[in-house]
């Protein structure tokens, strides 16, 4: 988007009426490439903002919603230990043995929603809703803010995945 009245006039296309102080702010975000924090009560449009600014850039919404007690493994990633289960099972009715290395692969990974923004892989990069994050530990907040400084995680069995695009997180 060129120009603040171009956010206005594609937000506008999606049904979200947005004025000029907004505009702005959601301009010099997407030009910066930073993330942009919106605050208010409930009820004034923060997500329905985040819905429409994927709308408008034709960009996957990925949401994550903070709650009390949010671990970082439930935003960033887990690993899908059935499938493991599964392939030790194989494996031993094969007469073969796997390691850490073979069970801690990119194959039974499970993206939450931060990793998920990360990987993305799109034309675009998505919008991620970082919703209620007043509800989330200091310490949670603090990964967060950190996450949104770097535009990368770390999954300690496969190492550092920074965003390649730069980022509409709002």
């Amino acid at each position: 988007m060129n120009d603040p009245q171009e956010v206005g006039r594609r937000l506008d296309a999606v049904d979200y009426l947005v004025d000029d102080g907004l505009a702005m702010a959601i301009f010099l975000a997407l030009r910066l490439g930073k993330p942009l924090l919106l605050e208010g009560e409930p009820g004034v449009g923060k997500t329905a903002a985040a819905k429409a600014l994927a709308l408008a850039l034709d960009t996957p919404l990925i949401r994550l919603q903070c709650y009390d007690g949010l671990t970082a493994g439930e935003a960033l990633y887990e690993w899908n230990y059935q499938r493991q289960l599964l392939a030790i099972r194989l494996a031993e009715a094969r007469h073969e043995r796997l390691g850490d290395d073979d069970l801690f692969t990119a194959e039974f990974l499970q993206e939450r929603p931060i990793l998920k923004a990360v990987r993305h892989a799109g034309p675009r990069p998505p919008v991620l809703l970082i919703d209620e994050i007043d509800r989330a530990d200091d310490e949670f907040e603090a990964l967060l803010f950190e996450f949104l400084g770097e535009a990368a995680v770390t999954v300690p069995e496969l190492g550092t995945f920074t965003a390649v695009r730069p980022r509409s997180w709002c």
